[in-house]
């Protein structure tokens, strides 16, 4: 039969669809020091009490996370690329981009879910209300950098790769006090100045992803299960929290636990 195969071409286009190409808010118009990467907080005791009740049986408990192995970066001038950290260990890995739709009880989810997770914000997105992000970051995601204004960066020159990266990296770190070491293109595209310009910005490595999610729904390029070592995408839109969920449950169902990106890349 050739349904299957269909379904399963149009399910993958789809996944890559999901991607950063699409904003749900209009754009609006855009060096720190480094210091360690936050840890994730301790569980408050009424962090899951502060939910509503309808969401507090969807917020799915995990155990902590092993020991992590690093990755081994590239020694040629470019920083590394991935969209899966190749390891065996029952991880995965929630990165959220952009940072358009503010919604109120993120917070509130992060603190009740009590998992590491990494926020890959754009300066257009955010600089109408940066401190939104603050009380995130306290909560123990990690802030890492994602352009100032969202550009395709593939086959751009050097000085405009520049410009947009260790822009948006200087920016964060007046923002919130930690320069990144971490970098998402837009929509995932790049190339190898890309990767040189990622480098010499202070970028360790940029990333890509093999899971998205958009109206509660994940969508997977490979498979139909979270695996080992995949990272995951989201980004503040509009249902933020039923996306936030149906990752958390993926992750859950494929039996791995979240992981802290920043934990696997020395």
């Amino acid at each position: 039969m050739r349904a299957a195969p269909f379904l399963a071409g149009v399910l993958a286009v789809l996944a890559l669809a999901a991607g950063c190409g699409d904003h749900s808010v209009p754009p609006a118009g855009a060096g720190g020091q480094s210091s360690p990467v936050p840890q994730t907080s301790p569980t408050e005791p009424d962090a899951l009490s502060a939910l509503p009740a309808a969401l507090r049986p969807r917020v799915p408990k995990f155990p902590a996370p092993p020991t992590p192995t690093p990755v081994t970066l590239p020694a040629d001038g470019k920083a590394g690329w991935f969209s899966r950290i190749p390891t065996t260990q029952k991880v995965a890995f929630i990165t959220i981009d952009d940072g358009w739709s503010k919604d109120p009880q993120a917070l509130k989810l992060f603190q009740a879910a009590h998992v590491p997770i990494t926020l890959f914000l754009e300066i257009n997105a955010i600089k109408s209300d940066p401190g939104y992000f603050k009380p995130l970051q306290d909560s123990g995601a990690v802030i890492e950098n994602h352009t100032i204004s969202h550009p395709n960066l593939k086959g751009r020159s050097y000085a405009f790769q520049k410009h947009e990266i260790c822009g948006g990296a200087d920016q964060l770190a007046q923002y919130y006090g930690r320069r990144p070491v971490l970098f998402r293109p837009p929509g995932g595209t790049h190339d190898a100045t890309t990767l040189r310009v990622a480098h010499d910005c202070g970028m360790k490595a940029a990333f890509f992803w093999k899971e998205t999610t958009d109206h509660g729904k994940v969508f997977y390029q490979e498979g139909h299960t979270v695996q080992p070592g995949d990272i995951i995408l989201m980004h503040f839109r509009p249902r933020f929290v039923d996306d936030f969920l149906a990752v958390l449950n993926a992750i859950h169902k494929a039996g791995l636990t979240p992981a802290r990106l920043q934990d696997y890349i020395p």
